[in-house]
């Protein structure tokens, strides 16, 4: 039985890889009923519970070559709440299962498209991932050390962030949109639509003048030594983040940082020689040290774990902030709602797997 504020809400999710399954997976963990339709025929592989993007949605497998197929997924359209596709423009429409087509079918449809340049524009039949899509909006230029390159951060702000989230964002808008009495409708997302918005708060603070372009020089960048990561005895790092002057405040005095340099916390041309200094007091004390000393008090302060470590820490213990699901230690459901909590449905589903299955629940002959 499903559990979670979007029981009830039927999605068709069709294969994909990363923001696209990763959005599939947030929904069905908050209740929905997922069911991913994979191509027959193309030798998929069998799931496992490591496959945790792919969990909690049932899988149906379609050959979208094959128009007795074609008219099968449409059926599960018609029945939807929501859908969910990752193709390059124009692949849908190919298939004939393009949003004209599908709206007819089910005029209150949410029509959820992800691509990394979008529907529309020079760039949007181009090959791209994460990291070119955070390039193209300024996100990456501004992140890293000074005089180096700028590192990839994982693939979080433009395949999970300015993807997946603004897919699930904008698909249940639109959802609530056609349940008050709106039309079904074509949701747009672009990994490099999101990824900008994900920055609206730097390009306000570029045009007050309190942001430059050059890295490792501004308040949240690193350039501020308040800010930042710092290595300690041990070859460990902790995250110091004391913006505000009563954090900052506890931090130097946590710290034991007399220097009167210190009392100029915002002047930015002192930083640098502040950052010097407080790289080597840093260096004094292991992590573990350092967490008995500033671990839950004002100063803004985190050990960097690692992913082995993360899971352990008492305070994801305590909210259960990590779960170990079909022997696999895994994020848990997110957010959380005192009334309708959502919880992994089931595990990973191999191609295929239940596809019969679907078919009745959905009522489908």
């Amino acid at each position: 039985m499903a559990s979670g504020p979007l029981t009830g809400i039927k999605i068709v999710e069709f294969q994909g890889i990363g923001p696209g399954p990763f959005c599939g997976m947030l929904l069905s963990d908050l209740g929905a009923d997922v069911v991913r339709i994979d191509r027959a025929g193309k030798g998929g592989r069998a799931a496992t519970p490591a496959n945790v993007e792919s969990r909690g949605r049932r899988s149906i497998a379609l050959d979208l070559k094959n128009p007795d197929d074609v008219e099968t997924a449409l059926k599960l359209i018609e029945k939807a709440d929501g859908l969910i596709e990752g193709f390059r423009p124009g692949v849908m429409e190919r298939l004939g299962l393009g949003p004209d087509v599908a709206l007819k079918r089910n005029r209150k449809l949410a029509y959820g498209r992800m691509t990394g340049w979008g529907q529309t524009g020079p760039l949007s039949q181009a090959a791209g991932h994460d990291l070119n899509y955070i390039a193209l909006t300024g996100a990456l230029g501004a992140m890293g050390r000074k005089g180096e390159r700028p590192a990839p951060p994982l693939n979080l702000i433009g395949d999970y962030g300015g993807g997946a989230l603004y897919l699930a964002f904008g698909l249940l808008a639109a959802v609530i949109n056609a349940k008050g009495g709106g039309e079904g409708q074509v949701i747009d997302v672009a990994m490099t639509d999101g990824a900008a918005s994900l920055t609206s708060m730097f390009y306000g603070m570029r045009a007050m003048g309190v942001w430059n372009d050059e890295r490792e020089n501004n308040l949240l960048d690193g350039g501020a030594h308040f800010y930042d990561t710092y290595e300690t005895k041990d070859g460990g790092y902790v995250a110091i983040g004391s913006i505000e002057p009563q954090f900052y405040a506890l931090l130097l005095e946590k710290a034991g940082l007399t220097d009167p340099d210190f009392q100029h916390q915002m002047d930015r041309a002192k930083w640098p020689d502040l950052k010097a200094k407080i790289i080597d007091v840093f260096k004094t004390k292991t992590r573990d040290e350092w967490c008995e000393i500033m671990e839950g008090t004002d100063v803004c302060f985190a050990p960097v774990l690692s992913m082995q470590e993360a899971p352990d820490h008492p305070h994801n213990k305590a909210r259960q902030t990590f779960v170990n699901y079909e022997g696999v230690t895994q994020p848990a459901p997110a957010p959380r709602f005192s009334r309708t909590p959502g919880e992994i449905q089931r595990p990973p589903a191999s191609p295929g797997a239940h596809t019969d299955e679907v078919l009745s629940d959905w009522q489908i002959s």
